[in-house]
This record gives structure tokens, C-alpha cells and sequence, in this order.
């Protein structure tokens, strides 16, 4: 995949069927938009997905991991622009000269229909619909994709995850909710209960679901494993920072130094403090019990 980040210095050399908008979380709207340049991959015609940077805070993918999930869309090329002055000034008319024309090559343009851009956000999904012929690029404006009479957005999703409600969470991405990283050396407390974990850390920026135990599965290696994680602090044995803690059923290898992609299936429940470490012990004892029943269910 064609990739461009950080910088106003993107260009493509192919013509290009192109989807514009912020895609956090790449959910199941953001997908519809991406089939529809996909549809129109032909006679030299590139798929685009271009987006500003969103700002480094509560982000439902991190910039990496929404990389990651468009590229297995099958995607050709992603533009992270940032959201400097001489993008967010622009007039729509010097947008769509300037960037849809001139660098990107446009043929065909697919929106939401809440789409904005350009200065003071005075383009829509309608302006460009209407001068589509005086572009010389073809529009489709897209209606909002619903769930349950509402329509799926960022903000639907947040609420979910702030629920600890994967299952719906997973209803509106398209996907179970997931979180990436490369595995850590931790404590090793773990090992010494004969329950070996594996830690990431996430960025500050990664918007993550309360702190508790979750049914998952997770992929190291291109081998996919099944287990239980934790979110949090680890009140028993007081960690400095809130991490992702997961024990993989059936793995018994040195992972460290790996990347991990980890998926959230199901709340168990929420993290607590126990008296003992003793205590701690047999209530992961229990959650991998009831990790096993929920995955053979």
C-alpha cells in the first residue's frame, strides 16, 4: 500500500478512486465508503483513502492500527495529512484544484453525507456533488450506515466501549475491537504463579474500554490464540501505568520482543484489588475457567 504520513508532500502517479474523511475507528460506514472506491479499481485506476491526522488523544484506532486495518481492506494508498495552515485554509475550490485534481488524479470521489472540508469547513458532500461535471470526477454521496434506528458513528462507538459492550462495539466496527503493541518484560509475577502473561503498553492517545477482565483472542506470529486479558493498573501489586495484560491458552513460548494483536470479545468483569496475592491467583484461576466456557460455548 501507497503511503503517505505527516507530510503536504503527497502525490500519486496513477488516476485514483478516492474516499475522504477522518475514519476514526474504520467502522462499518468508513467501510462502505472504502468498497466503493474498491468497486472502481480498474483500467489503472487506484483505490485512496485520504484523512487529516486526528488530534493524539482517545482514538479508537491508533495511527499505526488504522493503518493496518485499511491495508487488509485491500486499499492501495492512504494519505495521512496533517492539519496544518496551508490544508485548513484552503477554499473548497482550491482543495479540490489543488489536492483532489492535481496531485491525487481524481476519477471518482466517494462521501458521507455529513462530509466537510476546506475552510471554516464551508465544503460539503453537496458542493461537490453539484460541480462533479466541472471537476471532471464522478460523486457519490453516501447515506450513513445505521444500527438499531441509529446511525453508526465514532460517538456510538465510544459509548459502547465506555459500557465495556464489546459485543455491540464489534456490531458497529465490522470487527471485534482491537489493540496492538509489542510484548514487554513485566514482573513476571505471573510466571511465578505458573500462569506466564504477555504486556503491552498502549500509547496515551488509544482510547481503551474499562478496566477489567475480557474473553479475547490474539495473534503472535500468524498463529491466533485464545485466552483472557486484563486492562488496567494491577491494584493488587500497584503497576505505575495502565497496561493490557493477556494470558494465551495453550501457549507456552518466549514472545517477547513479538507484536501482538489483540482482540476484545466479552466484559467478564470489572479489575478489583485483592488482599492477597494468594487471592489474586485464584480468581485468575477462575477467569481462565470461565474464559475456556466462553470460547467452547
Amino acid at each position: 500500500m501507497i503511503y503517505f504520513q505527516g507530510t503536504t508532500d503527497f502525490r500519486l502517479e496513477s488516476p485514483c478512486a478516492v474516499t475522504l474523511g477522518k475514519f476514526d475507528g474504520v467502522h462499518k460506514g468508513h467501510q462502505k465508503l472504502m468498497q466503493r472506491i474498491k468497486d472502481h479499481e480498474k483500467n489503472g485506476v487506484i483505490s485512496c483513502v485520504f484523512t487529516l491526522n486526528p488530534r493524539e488523544e482517545e482514538l479508537i484506532l491508533t495511527q499505526e492500527e488504522q493503518r493496518n486495518v485499511i491495508a487488509s481492506l485491500g486499499i492501495s494508498a492512504l494519505i495521512k495529512c496533517p492539519f496544518v495552515p496551508e490544508i485548513s485554509s484552503m477554499h473548497p475550490d482550491a482543495f479540490v484544484r489543488e489536492v483532489l485534481q492535481k496531485r491525487l488524479h481524481a476519477v471518482y470521489v466517494a462521501v458521507g453525507s455529513d462530509f466537510r472540508f476546506g475552510f471554516r469547513r464551508e465544503g460539503s458532500a453537496s458542493f461537490l456533488k453539484e460541480n462533479e461535471d466541472r471537476y471532471g470526477f464522478a460523486v457519490d454521496v453516501i447515506e450513513k450506515e445505521c444500527y438499531q434506528g441509529r446511525e453508526i458513528s465514532s460517538t456510538y462507538i465510544r459509548e459502547a466501549m465506555n459500557d465495556g459492550n464489546m459485543e455491540l462495539a464489534q456490531i458497529l466496527l465490522g470487527r471485534p475491537f482491537q489493540v496492538e503493541g509489542t510484548i514487554i518484560h513485566g514482573r513476571h509475577l505471573g510466571t511465578r504463579m505458573g500462569m506466564p502473561t504477555v504486556n503491552i503498553i498502549p500509547p496515551p492517545s488509544k482510547l481503551l474500554p474499562p478496566n477489567g477482565v475480557y474473553e479475547s483472542t490474539s495473534l503472535v506470529d500468524g498463529i491466533w490464540y485464545r485466552g483472557v486479558t486484563n486492562i488496567g493498573v494491577k491494584p493488587t501489586v500497584k503497576a505505575s501505568f495502565r497496561g493490557v495484560e493477556t494470558f494465551l491458552f495453550d501457549c507456552s513460548q518466549d514472545l517477547y520482543g513479538k507484536d501482538i494483536h489483540t482482540c476484545l470479545h466479552h466484559f467478564e468483569r470489572p479489575e478489583i484489588r485483592f488482599e492477597s496475592i494468594d487471592a489474586l491467583k485464584e480468581q485468575i484461576q477462575t477467569d481462565i475457567l470461565r474464559g475456556r466456557e466462553y470460547f467452547s460455548e
